[in-house]
């Protein structure tokens, strides 16, 4: 029998990449998040390239903004489930976004292929706005031409790694309560396998 994977890639941009990407990587369903720097003037640019660049912003020498790039099994989540969830990771009514290219790199935007997809996006966005009884200012934008350049290694899964450095001080300490938590709580499968392969760094 042949297992088809029905994986899909979408670009999201709210604040920070590290903040977006924590947020997609505890949803059921996504099996990839990736940070990076979307549009801009550089290709393949550095971190530290983006940013000295980006002081200078409002001479129009660059259009980069901090993006996540998240794959997602479409059996298991939906585009819409994804739109719904964006909203929580960060604050879409603020206004400083609409000064973007201006005095900020930031931005809030969803990107979306196809009709039925910027259809499913605004129709998100208004049940929040709705909810908040606020303007968001988020764009939903084509997807078409928005070039996504990977960011460095240090700031890929940048929690994950911050905080696995400080586990790695007390490895003895950590171990005992990771296996106490293992054996007192349910967890998806691939949740008890990264445990453990924390615990088996950590021995």
């Amino acid at each position: 029998m042949m297992i088809v994977y029905q994986f899909t890639e979408r670009i999201l941009v709210a604040e920070s990449f590290w903040d977006l990407e924590a947020a997609y990587g505890r949803v059921d369903g996504v099996v990839k998040t990736v940070t990076g720097y979307c549009g801009g003037s550089l290709r393949k640019p550095t971190y530290r390239e983006v940013y000295d660049i980006l002081k200078n912003v409002c001479e129009g020498r660059t259009g980069h903004t901090e993006a996540v790039k998240v794959t997602y099994d479409k059996r298991k989540v939906s585009y819409t489930s994804l739109c719904d969830a964006f909203w929580e990771t960060h604050d879409p009514t603020n206004k400083e976004f609409l000064n973007f290219g201006i005095s900020t790199h930031q931005r809030s935007v969803i990107f979306y292929s196809t009709e039925d997809e910027r259809r499913k996006a605004q129709e998100s966005k208004i049940r929040r706005q709705m909810k908040l009884n606020r303007r968001i200012v988020t764009k939903v934008i084509a997807s078409d031409g928005a070039d996504f350049f990977t960011a460095e290694n240090q700031y890929q899964k940048y929690y994950l790694q911050k905080y696995y450095r400080i586990m790695a001080m007390d490895g003895g300490l950590v171990i005992g309560r990771l296996a106490t938590f293992i054996e007192t709580h349910e967890l998806l499968k691939k949740t008890r396998l990264a445990i453990e392969e924390v615990i088996e760094d950590l021995s």
